[in-house]
């Protein structure tokens, strides 16, 4: 597995797939087996990156905090080990101001950018409450997940689960010391400034069912973005799970309508 060392941290990455690089940022989570079960709707006709940045199980730093300058700097080192020259990037959750901030301070490695259930600072006092909320259960374990759970997955998605799939998805995201680091870092970014700066094309994705991130967030990012297209999930806010085949459509139309131009 390629690993880049930024600063003292070994950020590694996968490459799974064959075909346009896609590169699929993580978003508050162990990293990028988040995306795992939403793999086999690019593999087939993309080479897809997935790093692990600062705060995922995989990389290695000092544990100090984290901040949105840092994680992207990580990407853009990344992205430049690649050697393919500029890429798609689709970042998630806080992968997408991540990504957008990439593409703002390193313009010649994002050559289009997808933001999915994103947001672009905490000046929404509902996220900012929620995620506090959140990160102060980190000393009760089984109510963190279940709120992890109940916000990060809409009602309809949940309501159609077996409740064996319920259980298990209340026990899946435990508070480990990466996770509240990444929890702090999405409490206090604010990448507003660098939005007029990105060049790249750029879709913003987000999910009318969202409790985590309301879409007024999403769209928010979208309206910072000059000339950036937006499009609409019926979906919570992890849309890579709960509407896979919806996002992969979304991804390859929005990357077949600005392909013109591209080198073969």
């Amino acid at each position: 597995m390629p690993i880049v060392t930024v600063d003292g941290a070994r950020i590694p990455y996968r490459v799974e797939g064959s075909g346009p690089v896609l590169v699929l940022v993580h978003g508050t989570g162990a990293g990028s087996v988040t995306w795992e079960s939403a793999l086999g709707y690019f593999t087939d006709r993309y080479t897809v990156v997935l790093p692990d940045l600062s705060g995922s199980e995989a990389a290695e730093d000092d544990g100090g905090p984290l901040t949105a300058g840092l994680l992207a700097a990580q990407l853009a080192a990344v992205l430049a080990d690649l050697g393919r020259g500029p890429v798609d990037v689709l970042g998630y959750s806080l992968g997408a101001p991540v990504a957008a901030l990439t593409a703002a301070e390193h313009p010649g490695l994002v050559r289009r950018l997808i933001a999915l259930s994103g947001f672009c600072g905490q000046q929404d006092p509902y996220v900012h409450n929620g995620l506090s909320v959140w990160r102060t259960l980190a000393d009760r374990p089984e109510a963190f997940a279940r709120w992890a759970m109940v916000t990060a997955f809409s009602r309809p998605y949940l309501n159609s689960l077996t409740p064996q799939a319920v259980e298990t998805l209340a026990t899946a995201m435990r508070p480990t010391p990466n996770l509240l680091r990444q929890i702090d870092l999405d409490l206090t970014l604010d990448i507003r400034a660098a939005l007029p700066r990105v060049q790249a094309p750029a879709l913003v994705i987000g999910c009318a069912l969202d409790a985590l991130v309301p879409v007024a967030n999403a769209r928010e990012l979208a309206a910072g973005i000059a000339g950036s297209r937006y499009a609409e999930l019926d979906s919570g806010h992890v849309a890579r799970v709960e509407r896979p085949a919806e996002l992969a459509a979304l991804v390859d139309g929005f990357l077949a309508e600005t392909a013109v131009g591209d080198a073969a």
